[in-house]
Parts: C-alpha cells; structure tokens; sequence
C-alpha cells in the first residue's frame, strides 16, 4: 500500500485462484449466508448477509462483473491489506487490471463495478471498516509486475503471466510493450489441476483434493504414495509442455528472444518445464503484478497533481 496525501493506494489483483493485494493473499472461494457462520476466519458482514471468504476458488467467469463476488473479495482484500497497517478507515484509491486483450472492451464496465459505492461500511473478521473510494485506475495484468524491471530488458522479451484460469502473452521490444503482439489463452493453472485429478482417478480409480495437487505444483513433490505423486507429476510435465507449445505458436524462439513469466503458474514451469535457466527468468513473488498495479497508479497520480 502507498500513499499520496491522504488517499491510500491499493492495488487488487483479481486472480481466478486468488485475489492478491501488495502484502495479501486469499483464495477466491466465496460462500454467502444470512446467518454468522459457526467457524471463525475471512468472514465479511455486509449489508446483512455473511461472507465466507477463501474457502475453495471460484469457477472460471471472462467477465468478472457478472455477479457480486468480486466486489465482496475486493472489500476482503482491501480489509486485509489496511489489516497489516493497522487502519480501519482510509480514503482509497484501487488499482487493478484485467486480461491483456480483455481490458478495452470490460475497463468502464470493470471500473463502475468497483466503484458502485463511494462511501462503504462493512465488517470483517469483527472488525469494522470504513472505507471511501476516490477512483480506480486500471491496468493490463501481466505487464505490471515487471515494470520496475524494464530497464534490464534488451532486445526482445516474452512475457507470460500464468494465472489460474488463463496466460497472458506480451511482446517487449526493446523496453517497449507491443500492444499488437498480445494475446490472452484459456491455459491457465487450473487446466493442469483438471488434468491431474483426472490422471488420479482414470489411472488408480482415487480421488484427490486440490490441496494436495497444488502442493505438488508449487514444490515438486508432497507426503503420498509414489504412484499418486508420479501420476501427478507427470500430468504437470505435459502441462508444462503445452505452455511452451502454445508460446511457440505466437513465435516464441528462445535464441532469438528472451521469457520472463509472472503469475502462480510460474512454479509449475519452475518445477516441471524444460528450459534454459539462462535464457528464462521466473518471477516467484506471486504479489508482484499487484505491487506493479501501485507503482504505476502512484506515478499516474502524481504526473495529474503535477508532483
């Protein structure tokens, strides 16, 4: 979170997995009740009814504005972030960003979605918050989370931003984003979740909990049987594999050009993938396309008030 006077900046990473803040990170599972759950934890109250935030993710929507989730998950992560200040009430600022080739035709809607209410009360985890909204800028996810490192980049660069429900393509030429070169797949990491469960069940007739697959993508390995673990593994290698496919169809070619890859998918390369460490950067800190969501706002705002 940055500041400018006295607006605070906070910037929401809207995740398909989960939804991100600049120190935060919540799955996306949203549980609605009229009555205050019996197990404590992430619970938002609003406008009468209980939200039980971060258990389980929600299912895959290209149009994130459909329903009221996000709005009560932006509420939580923007709780959460003011949280790890200390504060209860703040005039925000949100920045946030949708999928390279999605962000023209959903900014406005997007926007006016978040910003439904300018002035918000509501409490989460017993606490209550107070918040007012000053304006929300809006950015291309991906690309954020590499701004502040720009300057090291020569010659053409590849950037793959690996969400949960899909990967965002970008081409930088010699420092500059090509916004004709982009492109947004539906190859996110829950296409290799669905893949492994399924290897589980057709092959040793078992049914696995997520948890336990996503374990073995962000570490390599977990605590189960060598059968379980191989089936798992195997189906993240070929996942893997269809990431390098899918960048080699926008000609990707790793003499000529160099990748960098952003997002939760980028442990599964890291783990599973082959390629040459010299030549492709992975980028582990899950919040830096939020951090890159603030930097650019702070500077955007700034350049407005002419500091």
């Amino acid at each position: 979170m940055k500041e400018i006077g006295n607006i605070r900046v906070i910037a929401v990473d809207h995740g398909y997995g989960n939804i991100k803040t600049a120190n935060t990170v919540t799955p996306t599972g949203v549980t609605a009740s009229k009555t205050e759950p019996i197990f404590s934890g992430n619970i938002l109250e609003y406008e009468g009814i209980y939200y039980c935030i971060g258990e389980g993710r929600k299912e895959f929507v290209a149009d994130k504005a459909l329903d009221d989730d996000y709005y009560i998950l932006t509420l939580a992560a923007v709780a959460r972030e003011l949280n790890v200040f200390g504060l209860r009430e703040a005039d925000v600022h949100l920045t946030a960003g949708l999928p390279l080739t999605w962000i023209r035709r959903q900014r406005e809607e997007f926007r006016a979605y978040l910003l439904r209410r300018e002035e918000v009360r509501f409490h989460f985890n017993g606490k209550e918050y107070m918040l007012h909204f000053s304006g929300c800028s809006l950015y291309p996810q991906g690309y954020p989370a590499i701004v502040s490192q720009l300057g090291s980049f020569k010659g053409i660069n590849l950037l793959a931003d690996i969400g949960f429900g899909t990967m965002n393509i970008l081409y930088i030429n010699n420092k500059k984003a090509v916004e004709s070169k982009c492109w947004t797949e539906k190859l996110g990491v829950n296409q290799c979740m669905i893949a492994a469960r399924n290897a589980v069940l057709d092959n040793l007739s078992a049914k696995i909990e997520d948890a336990v697959i996503e374990q073995v993508l962000r570490f390599g390995t977990a605590d189960i049987g060598s059968e379980y673990l191989s089936c798992i593994q195997d189906a993240a290698r070929r996942y893997a594999a269809d990431i390098f496919a899918a960048l080699r169809r926008y000609e990707y070619n790793p003499e000529l050009m160099r990748l960098t890859v952003v997002g939760g998918g980028g442990c599964i390369i890291k783990n599973f993938g082959e390629y040459d460490p010299a030549r492709v950067t992975i980028l582990d800190d899950i919040c830096a396309t939020a951090k890159g969501y603030e930097t650019l706002a702070v500077l955007a705002l700034r350049r407005k008030e002419g500091v």
